[in-house]
């Protein structure tokens, strides 16, 4: 089946007004931009409008992250194909580029992983960190839960991680207190994600080592000095956090005995 050749940007917003313009106008050569606001309480729409995005409105409600809103976002774009841009990440020209050539091949692949560079405490981290942000609009959904892909009707591939100049540029460079506010925020919506996970007391020491081990010696932060220890250690507090958060949530479906 023939698609028009057209793409729309969505991009998921809740007070982010810090980096919002330049995330704009980095995508204003697409052919639709389009704001999903969760009511944010700064000047993020105003923003958006004056730079003549379309905006429309999600309920932000008890949601502690963009991914309940996604699959509405995506399915309010009126392009065939949707490139979804997190408010604090940057399109290179290039991979604007890729993307055209890309959707104007025939027979190409409905779904991308496009490769994205993050940063902490200065330092580029966990490269390539693919994401699943390129595909057809049709019959794609996004489950609700942090950390999550969305589910899309055709097949997928990922873009070089050597063509660095395609990824995406994170522009948050997180702090060691935005990556622990990040962890209990995250790690509350995880608890849900996972309700059908067990894990024991032997989950609570062995899992956090290992994400410790395989970011600091497997990943190579061991060669990014103090910088990657403390990252690594990040990591498995977050896996430490989010498997003691499941506990704690088994143990509160039991009844406490009377005596």
């Amino acid at each position: 089946m023939q698609r028009d050749n057209k793409i729309s940007v969505v991009i998921n917003t809740y007070n982010a007004e810090e980096h919002l313009e330049r995330v704009i106008k980095a995508v204003q050569d697409f052919d639709e931009v389009l704001v999903c606001d969760m009511e944010s309480t700064d000047h993020t729409v105003e923003i958006a409008r004056r730079l003549g995005c379309r905006v429309i409105t999600f309920p932000k409600a008890n949601h502690k992250s963009a991914e309940p809103a996604r699959t509405f976002a995506i399915q309010s774009a009126t392009s065939p194909w949707v490139l979804v841009v997190d408010a604090d990440e940057i399109v290179t020209p290039d991979l604007r580029l890729y993307l055209y050539r890309h959707i104007a091949t025939p027979g190409c692949a409905e779904g991308l992983y496009i490769p994205r560079k993050n940063y902490f405490l200065h330092q580029l981290f966990g490269y390539p960190d693919y994401q699943l942000r390129f595909f057809i609009r049709e019959g794609t959904e996004w489950p609700p839960y942090v950390h999550t892909f969305p589910t899309i009707k055709g097949r997928t591939e990922h873009l070089p991680k050597k063509c660095k100049e395609l990824a995406f540029i994170h522009l948050a460079n997180d702090s060691v207190r935005m990556r622990l506010l990040k962890t209990n925020e995250y790690t509350d919506n995880e608890v849900e994600k996972r309700s059908n996970k067990h894990y024991g007391a032997w989950s609570l020491v062995y899992d956090p080592a290992w994400r410790f081990v395989r970011a600091y010696i497997f990943k190579g932060e061991c060669l990014k000095g103090v910088p990657g220890f403390i990252n690594a250690t990040l990591d498995a507090y977050y896996r430490f956090i989010m498997i003691a958060k499941i506990i704690e949530a088994k143990n509160g479906e039991r009844q406490i005995p009377e005596k």
